[in-house]
């Protein structure tokens, strides 16, 4: 690592100590959370949030969202919103006999999709396109959408009525799926005191866009060895091939994960680095962001569900059979 890349990376720490001072201000513990939030935001990769009710996960989006300067718009999402109330639409002006395109709420930097199980599927496709291509077709037109733009998700896991379940070519453009859980005792009682008996603390921004844009291109900096590089294949493949790596998995999943889950499980491992104050990529860093990139990417079978084997379970078996460099 060069004495060039070793400073920025000590620079912009001061920058994300910044930024998690700000959301500690009303958001308690949940440090795996908000690693993953920042990953998102460092990488342009959309994050989706499972969790049941009332463990802050609207919370700490909009908390990250009030730390940047940036344009943030939260869109609940319901079984009746259609597509032109994301993307926007039309409008006919009687006047002039022409018509005039207003633009809808994914036209910001920052969209938290609050309860997206929730919308139907014509609505999960438009947010499709604009997850994927960062583009927006109202009408005969194709617009662009902000840069940087980042969708990040929440969902129901325990309620499933009134419920759409995301598409799995949906669930895939999601660069992680964060599994949320209960506080424990020390930290409830440090939200009660901070939140149930007194108005916390306002967030300020501390970080534009253009900051954040050069803090993306330094993930673009951060070393990741050739051997790592195979780890992060072999362990990818060894969800499509678990035999060949001498996993006994091969009957309980149906499809394993695409090249894309290679490309964002390297990306997660750098900014797991630059996070951690290095410019590296270690086996450690890999195994961290692992199961957050792999496990809505890992399609089990009605064996694996019969038996009661789930996704935790096949990637806990993954790391420990594929051989660490």
């Amino acid at each position: 690592m060069t004495e060039q890349i070793k400073e920025a990376i000590e620079q912009h720490q001061l920058l994300i100590s910044s930024i998690r001072k700000e959301i500690s201000k009303q958001l308690v513990g949940q440090e795996k959370l908000i690693d993953s939030l920042l990953t998102g935001l460092l990488t342009g990769g959309h994050v989706l949030i499972e969790g049941v009710p009332g463990l802050a996960k609207t919370r700490a989006v909009k908390a990250l969202a009030s730390a940047v300067q940036a344009q943030f718009k939260r869109i609940q999402f319901t079984p009746d919103l259609l597509p032109a109330d994301l993307t926007g639409t039309e409008i006919y002006r009687p006047k002039t006999g022409d018509f005039v395109t207003r633009k809808g709420p994914l036209f910001n930097n920052i969209i938290l999709a609050d309860e997206i199980n929730r919308a139907p599927s014509k609505v999960q496709s438009a947010l499709l396109e604009a997850m994927e291509e960062k583009q927006v077709t109202i009408g005969d037109e194709t617009f662009a959408l902000p840069s940087p733009f980042l969708v990040l998700a929440t969902q129901n896991p325990i309620e499933q009525e009134g419920t759409y379940p995301l598409p799995e070519a949906q669930v895939d453009r999601f660069m992680l799926k964060v599994l949320v859980d209960y506080p424990d005792k020390a930290q409830e009682l440090e939200i009660l005191k901070k939140i149930g008996f007194s108005d916390p603390e306002p967030i300020r921004p501390v970080i534009t866009c253009d900051e954040l844009s050069a803090m993306g291109r330094l993930m673009d900096e951060i070393y990741v060895d050739e051997k790592l590089k195979e780890y992060i294949v072999n362990l990818v493949s060894a969800t499509r091939d678990p035999k060949a790596y001498g996993m006994d998995t091969a009957g309980y999943i149906q499809y394993g994960a695409s090249p894309r889950a290679s490309i964002f499980l390297a990306r997660a491992a750098r900014v797991n680095a630059f996070l951690s104050g290095r410019g590296y990529v270690t086996p450690q860093d890999i195994k961290q962001v692992g199961p957050d990139v792999l496990r809505h990417r890992i399609i089990l079978s009605f064996e694996a569900e019969a038996e009661e084997v789930s996704c935790e379970d096949i990637i806990h078996t993954l790391f420990d059979s594929v051989e660490v460099p």
